[in-house]
């Protein structure tokens, strides 16, 4: 993702080296060819981005090296930025070109001072974009051009939410009625039965747990309904805070002690039938778990706790009955064309009726291993593409990419960052600064998105703030 940021400085380092002020200036202090020269290698450099990217996939010299270029990058933005200043004071200093130039020179900074010290540092970071770009030569990365991005008021995704729809869900039939059958119908010896559902990433277990959820037969057999998104970390403090948030809609005070958390637990559901979900549980360490299920126990008969998980190690820590752990796997064929037609169609951008689309459309859904996530994520980066040649192209050389490893779905995911408008993808890579799981404020992001820059006003008539959530829904 080096790539996307340095792509983007890049650019905007050849629009400030492009600026008349700064060509004055540059003249002013003779250091207008430290300038052109810099140009010049910043604009070599740009045209190898979208290649050397591709390559630093499977290449650490080269990530090393996107990393290198995005650190100078960012230096000689910072020093630009500096002669930007420069230039606008000297310019503001008004009167004719004698009265500019004597006052210039009895400025309290010394302007042949400066002069000298801008011309080293001009200097020392045209060395070292000159030494990256030698670097550059060694990896024979080839010049591309960038293909062309089309506005995303023309070509908008269809906006997601939250909810899921039991028409939305593919192929998912069996494993819904065999779910719904051990939370509402298997009786157990147990007040509080515990219902792992096990699977590699990206087969749709948080899916099919929410098909479960909203379904009205199961909110009408509990008196509670709950749901918690444990991930990494498991904190038992947090995941009973976070219950008792779902419980009530608010998040407990934070400066209560664990014994304090424990009796507002149970003070909620002791006594009462309950299904809770914990959504990608990660803890192998029986008694981490063992501390929470305590806590849990006192719900009444008939209770549920459906818990979705990657490790078969942490299945068999929560359920002693494996025939009672839910396996999930891949779709067949049928359902992932059905899965994938859907969405790669929807755009109506191409013609689900030609032969050669389907017929593409089928040799690539095949190849997606039955995971939806994988087929979700290819059919909407073809959705964008128009033509036959581009679906080819892609089925020939892009999906060649993808590890057949199953549940390895790193490579497919990088298809469709590969595949964003660059201004995207630098809003995508900001959002690394987040933790895991964390409920993101989008008003907020979007404020940062255009404080970093990231946002351009293409249409006068829009404001920033409607451009920023542009960019969320495409």
């Amino acid at each position: 993702m080096a790539e996307a940021i340095a792509f983007n400085i890049a650019a905007e380092l050849i629009i400030k080296l492009s600026s008349p002020a700064l060509s004055q200036v540059a003249l002013w202090w003779n250091l207008k060819p430290d300038l052109d020269d810099l140009k010049s290698i910043v604009s070599t450099i740009k045209a190898v981005l979208l290649d050397a990217e591709e390559k630093s996939v499977t290449d650490n010299l080269i990530k090393v090296w996107l990393e290198e270029l995005k650190d100078v990058l960012y230096d000689a933005d910072d020093l630009l930025d500096d002669f930007s200043t420069e230039a606008l004071r000297k310019d503001l200093l008004g009167g004719n070109k004698l009265t500019k130039e004597v006052r210039l020179f009895f400025s309290s900074s010394n302007q042949f001072a400066y002069g000298l010290k801008m011309a080293r540092k001009i200097k020392a970071i045209k060395a070292r974009l000159a030494s990256i770009e030698r670097e550059a030569n060694t990896f024979y990365f080839i010049p591309r051009d960038r293909p062309a991005e089309t506005s995303f008021m023309t070509k908008k995704r269809q906006e997601t939410h939250s909810f899921e729809r039991e028409d939305e869900i593919i192929g998912r039939d069996d494993d819904k009625a065999a779910l719904l059958k051990l939370v509402l119908e298997f009786q157990s010896e147990e007040n509080v039965y515990i219902i792992p559902i096990v699977g590699f990433g990206g087969l749709g277990k948080t899916a099919l747990v929410l098909l479960v959820y909203n379904d009205e037969m199961v909110k009408s057999h509990f008196e509670l309904t709950m749901f918690v998104c444990v991930s990494n970390v498991f904190d038992v403090k947090l995941i009973v805070a976070n219950i008792i948030k779902s419980v009530t809609h608010q998040a407990p005070d934070q400066n209560l002690e664990m014994d304090q958390l424990q009796k507002q637990l149970r003070d909620k559901i002791d006594g009462k039938k309950y299904l809770l979900i914990l959504d990608d549980i990660w803890n192998e360490d029986p008694e981490q778990w063992s501390r929470l299920k305590k806590l849990l126990m006192g719900g009444a008969k008939g209770s549920r706790i459906i818990e979705t998980t990657r490790s078969l190690k942490v299945a068999k820590i929560t359920n002693k009955c494996q025939s009672h752990v839910l396996k999930l796997k891949g779709l067949s064929d049928d359902d992932a064309w059905s899965l994938f037609k859907k969405i790669a169609f929807e755009q109506r951008y191409v013609d689900s009726t030609n032969s050669t689309f389907v017929e593409e459309g089928k040799q690539i859904s095949k190849r997606c291993g039955g995971v939806p996530l994988v087929i979700k994520t290819i059919a909407s980066t073809l959705s964008l593409k128009e033509t036959e040649n581009e679906w080819h192209s892609f089925k020939e050389y892009e999906l060649a990419k993808i590890s057949q490893i199953e549940g390895d779905i790193l490579h497919t995911l990088k298809l469709s960052y590969d595949h964003l408008p660059s201004h995207l993808k630098h809003c995508f890579t900001y959002c690394r600064l987040y933790p895991k799981d964390y409920e993101i404020n989008v008003q907020m992001l979007i404020q940062f998105w255009i404080a970093q820059g990231f946002v351009k006003q293409s249409n006068p008539k829009q404001s920033l703030e409607e451009v920023g959530f542009g960019f969320l829904r495409n």
